[in-house]
């Protein structure tokens, strides 16, 4: 059995007559804590070989797409199906306190909050239906990964570009609104290594930075001089986007009083 990914390669802009449209990585940035880290963690290899692995991928030693799989492949050899481990993360994964706020703001401002993902779209609906409204839950559009499960009850992620290195290249979720006759303004928001396809094709690049010590895409922003706006929460990104929405800031007055904070 196969739960794939929402839309077919490639895939179009799904919003194509807005102003401003939100793109954002789900696990570890509108989440407090990464799922999939979460269950490799306390349930797989553990975190000192998961942060090796990040390591290794910010490094250019492996792919985030090979460094990933084995990430999820160590919760699956250690005998957890994916229906407990939907679960398990349904009891434990929380939203960022200020996501809620953030996203009725884009709402009530027709400004679209699409999720963009390296993720398996069951596990983000589950913990996403478990944290919003119902009708959020549902009017979120989800660009990520999907699951193999096997007929032995084994499972592993299915990748939505399976010959990239990423495994879920972010950057095609960006790139086609280039084209459009009216571009909107981008806005992405990030905080690891699978968010390093998207870092250089946004026009406002927002990276969370939770004090945690793991800050790999304001590592590697910092390391490629990509211009980044650094928050701890939504409610602090909300200012600012809210300052460019708004027409108070420019997207490069925000990005330069970012530098400067």
């Amino acid at each position: 059995m196969s739960a794939a990914p929402a839309s077919a390669l490639p895939y179009p802009p799904i919003h194509k007559d807005k102003k401003f449209v939100v793109l954002s990585d789900w696990d570890g940035t509108i989440t407090t804590y990464d799922s999939n880290d979460y269950l490799t963690d306390f349930y797989g290899y553990g975190k000192e070989e998961r942060r090796a692995g990040n390591k290794d991928v910010l490094d250019g030693r492996k792919t985030f797409r090979d460094a990933f799989r084995e990430m999820l492949d160590s919760v699956v050899a250690n005998g957890h199906t994916f229906e407990e481990c939907k679960e398990i993360l349904k009891q434990n994964i929380k939203l960022d306190p200020g996501f809620r706020e953030f996203y009725r703001y884009c709402r009530s401002n027709d400004i679209p909050v699409v999720i963009v993902s390296s993720g398996m779209e069951p596990i983000i609906r589950t913990v996403l239906s478990a944290t919003v409204t119902p009708e959020e839950a549902a009017e979120i559009d989800i660009i990520s990964n999907g699951v193999d499960i096997h007929e032995d009850g084994t499972w592993s992620i299915k990748y939505r570009h399976p010959t990239s290195n990423f495994g879920h290249d972010k950057s095609q979720a960006i790139l086609p609104y280039r084209d459009l006759p009216n571009p909107p303004t981008l806005f992405f928001f990030g905080d690891g290594v699978s968010d390093l396809s998207a870092a250089k094709h946004a026009d406002a690049l927002f990276v969370m930075d939770r004090g945690d010590g793991e800050t790999d895409l304001a590592e590697y922003c910092r390391r490629e001089n990509i211009p980044h706006i650094l928050f701890p929460h939504f409610g602090a990104a909300l200012n600012v986007v809210k300052t460019i929405v708004e027409g108070t800031k420019t997207v490069q007055e925000a990005l330069e009083a970012g530098k400067a904070e």
